[in-house]
């Protein structure tokens, strides 16, 4: 069992959704982030001040995935994430030491569906 924690653009999240959905793969959290990387941000003047802005807008998702699916959800996230252009994002591939499904106490790659 992996947890797939993946950063990608904001504007990437239905493509990624919808390639994962292709592969089976519906059951994921997602949260709204800030983050800097290689982007550096960018320069802003609003109402006279100027400000860098160096913490830009990421969507978070975690994926709790069997082993069988690791390569087809990485595939799936890089293939409708990509762009080519720096910030398109990372994935991060932890290991699962275990899961339990709190409804019906199941664990290990059953809880994880």
């Amino acid at each position: 069992m992996k947890l797939l924690i993946a950063y990608i653009q904001p504007h990437a999240l239905e493509a990624v959704k919808e390639e994962l959905s292709k592969r089976d793969i519906a059951k994921m959290s997602v949260t709204n982030s800030l983050g800097c990387g290689a982007q550096m941000g960018y320069h802003e003047n609003y109402r006279g001040v100027e400000f860098d802005v160096n913490l830009l807008k990421k969507v978070r998702l975690e994926i709790a995935v069997n082993d069988e699916f690791v390569e087809a959800a990485v595939e799936s996230i890089t293939k409708a994430a990509r762009t080519g252009e720096i910030g398109d994002g990372k994935i991060f591939i932890i290991h699962l030491e275990e899961c339990i499904r709190i409804r019906t106490g199941q664990k290990g790659p059953e809880a994880i569906g």
